[in-house]
């Protein structure tokens, strides 16, 4: 048996309706292939969201149900078979004409999978601050590190920024996508802190201070984002505690000139539990991120 064999296809009949955009579910059952042998209970409001986001990320990747899928629309909406082929035919003898898109290179898709443009920009400007931090610890001479206080909220701008509704024009496609939600959401995040933790490894390297200081409240306030954004969306999560972290710890620190309790060896247990915490909230409202609300 070969491994598409072994793969659980999407029915007959939730293709079909599918291909109908049926709104309406008229006999009660789902549509998947699981569910044939003893039936489930329908709601009668068609199908359901999670059902149209697996079928499209089925489709992306099965060429077997794309031709069934196919075969059903011709059957199911004829009108509309009949005006994509007719554009069709009107465009065919034009293709040769056109000169081909210049391939991409390979570099560029896992690129684009993995980080937004819109990113760079910020990621540049994080990197900026953390070399600044780096030049305030040499010159400042005072006992708090500004890099300890500044590495929390630093991946907080480019998680932000990889979500911004007003910063990527492209939001809608790409909220829009099947493999759009907590998958790509983490791939982002992971862009993110792979330069930003690269940058404070370095920043901590030149003035002294440990990693697990600066590593595990950094991975804590990106949970943190995560986690607040599935509620009230990430930009508006990831101002909250910026604007928090700076009120609470940054200026009392900066005034008093000593490392607040929050960056101590001790603190450490709290922010591992801080970041388990985002983590279980992230993954148990990991639907909430295929909606656009997130962008806010």
């Amino acid at each position: 048996m070969s491994a598409e064999d072994q793969v659980e296809h999407p029915s007959e009949r939730l293709i079909g309706r599918y291909a109908r955009g049926d709104t309406e579910d008229t006999d009660g059952t789902d549509g998947t292939e699981a569910d044939q042998g003893g039936g489930a209970s329908g709601t009668g409001n068609g199908i359901a969201h999670d059902e149209v986001w697996a079928l499209e990320a089925h489709l992306e990747s099965c060429a077997r149900c794309r031709a069934r899928l196919s075969v059903a629309a011709r059957h199911t909406t004829p009108a509309v078979t009949a005006l994509v082929d007719g554009v069709w035919d009107g465009l065919a003898s034009q293709l040769p004409a056109i000169a081909p898109m210049p391939r991409r290179r390979r570099w560029a898709l896992p690129l684009a999978a993995w980080a937004s443009p819109v990113m760079v920009p910020w990621l540049c400007m994080t990197v900026l601050v953390t070399l600044t931090a780096v030049i305030l610890d040499s010159l400042s001479g005072q006992s708090v590190s500004f890099v300890l206080l500044l590495a929390p909220v630093l991946p907080v701008f480019g998680v932000a920024a990889s979500w911004a509704r007003g910063l990527d024009p492209a939001y809608e496609l790409i909220a829009g996508t099947p493999r759009a939600g907590l998958q790509l959401v983490l791939r982002r995040t992971t862009s993110v802190l792979v330069v930003v933790i690269s940058a404070l490894l370095v920043a901590g390297w030149v003035t002294g201070a440990a990693i697990a200081q600066w590593l595990l409240p950094c991975l804590a306030f990106t949970a943190g984002a995560l986690a607040l954004g599935g509620l009230i969306g990430v930009t508006r999560a990831a101002i909250g505690l910026v604007a928090a972290w700076a009120a609470v710890i940054v200026a009392p620190t900066v005034a008093v000139s000593r490392t607040p309790m929050a960056l101590q060896a001790d603190a450490l247990p709290v922010w591992g539990a801080v970041f388990a915490l985002g983590l279980v909230v992230v993954i148990a409202r990991r639907s909430a991120y295929t909606l656009l609300g997130i962008h806010r």
